[in-house]
């Protein structure tokens, strides 16, 4: 979300249909080339037949294994990071790796397919997922070729020493201005994933795309949630494809925005995770304490009620502002440490949400740094656990947390002096996940 094309306005607007709070506001609107088996010729008699049986067995057997070792996981755990880079003073990628891995972030998600962050993340063991970009993807579902081609460009000199888990296809699409756009989304899709399985990679490689809330009709309550009616064309057999190749629905959620837009009606606490009444749900008699967890089941109970009831949710993109202009309501240091802190004792619960409290939520948090290139408001600049010198941007106070000034860590000037290696060590210091 925080890197594509849906404009603020849009965002604002869309964010009020995820308010999840019991406000009058909440319906504003807001083909494939098999290798021939080759056998020898001559009468299939004696060791003729012998051999013949032979070979065909041999490569049974190396089709039956993959090519490149066993499975892997597309999430490990349940916390993972966006790792933006809209910004011209961010450390180069190779040192941002050691802050994840020091840091003990396993999940990592970018924006694009850049070449310096892929050759980064080699042997690192984290877990990558890349983005082809929204001006892309007409280009790859008008020609498979296309596809393939950008598998060759960004995927096969990389895999499997990056450890590349995921492709997500454009961003928010659906529910955007671009009708030719959310046209191509499901063309691209199948044609990565076909290429993917050319490669023997669409069992390694998990592709899928990022929805905004916009592609909700209603939310309020969870229960209620329905997709809207003019995107079913669209949805309907991304879904269907989704569903066949297992793999889950992602959704950016922002109790943020949906606060920021409506802030006398939403409870500052319920989208905090701070103590408050919260809702209750008489459909689904369930109650909820926190916006973040109603947000997620509005998109279980939106799947089920399309036709998807054993599909996962998975956030995308979530986070808070820790700065922002005066009529961003809610956009602090204090809060942003707040949901921050919350969100993640909450995922490393490890359980889901109400509706489907034994599917365990899994989320990248928005995001790594803050962004100093982003257009728009303060707060676009602002979402990052870091700043790009390194230090903490919000405070999360994690146990073992040592301040800047004890003198067991160098002053922040001689570590900037000693360069990126110091400051790594000093920034993991301070967030140790």
């Amino acid at each position: 979300m925080r890197s594509t094309t849906l404009g603020r306005a849009a965002r604002r607007g869309h964010a009020l249909l995820l308010l999840l709070s019991p406000s009058p506001l909440r319906r504003l609107s807001l083909s494939r080339h098999e290798t021939p088996v080759v056998m020898p010729r001559g009468r299939p008699g004696g060791h003729g037949r012998l051999l013949m049986v032979t070979m065909t067995m041999m490569i049974l057997c190396l089709l039956a294994v993959p090519c490149h070792g066993k499975k892997m996981s597309s999430f490990v755990g349940t916390y993972g990071v966006n790792y933006g880079r809209i910004a011209n003073n961010l450390p180069p990628p190779a040192q941002v790796v050691k802050l994840l891995r020091m840091a003990r972030i396993k999940n990592v998600k970018i924006y694009d397919a850049d070449h310096t962050v892929l050759d980064a993340f080699r042997g690192s063991g984290l877990n990558l997922v890349i983005a082809i970009t929204n001006g892309e993807v007409k280009n790859i579902a008008a020609n498979p070729a296309k596809a393939m081609d950008w598998l060759n460009e960004n995927v096969q000199p990389y895999y499997p020493s990056t450890r590349i888990v995921g492709i997500t296809v454009g961003n928010e699409i659906l529910g955007g201005q671009d009708s030719g756009l959310a046209e191509a989304l499901l063309g691209a899709v199948v044609n990565i994933h076909d290429a993917l399985k050319m490669l023997r990679l669409a069992d390694k490689i998990e592709v899928t795309t990022p929805h905004s809330e916009a592609v909700f009709a209603n939310s309020y309550p969870p229960s209620a949630c329905v997709f809207r009616d003019d995107l079913m064309v669209y949805l309907k057999p991304l879904l269907d494809f989704f569903s066949k190749t297992g793999a889950p629905f992602y959704v950016n959620a922002y109790p943020f925005l949906a606060y920021m837009s409506d802030p006398e009606h939403i409870d500052v606490n319920y989208a905090l995770f701070k103590p408050n009444s919260g809702i209750y749900d008489q459909k689904s008699n369930l109650h909820y304490d926190n916006m973040f967890e109603a947000q997620v089941d509005a998109a279980y109970f939106a799947l089920e009620a399309a036709g998807y009831p054993n599909m996962e949710v998975r956030v995308a993109e979530t986070g808070w502002a820790s700065a922002g202009d005066a009529t961003e309501a809610g956009a602090n240091p204090d809060n942003a440490r707040t949901y921050n802190a919350n969100l993640r004792k909450r995922l490393f619960l490890r359980k889901g949400p109400p509706y489907r409290p034994k599917r365990p939520v899994k989320a990248y948090i928005f995001a790594l740094f803050n962004e100093n290139l982003k257009p728009g408001p303060t707060t676009e600049r602002h979402y990052g656990l870091f700043k790009p010198d390194g230090s903490v941007s919000i405070d999360l106070g994690f146990k073992g947390l040592v301040p800047s000034s004890s003198p067991s860590l160098l002053p922040f000037k001689r570590a900037r002096g000693r360069g990126w290696a110091a400051l790594v060590q000093y920034s993991a210091t301070l967030l140790s996940f």
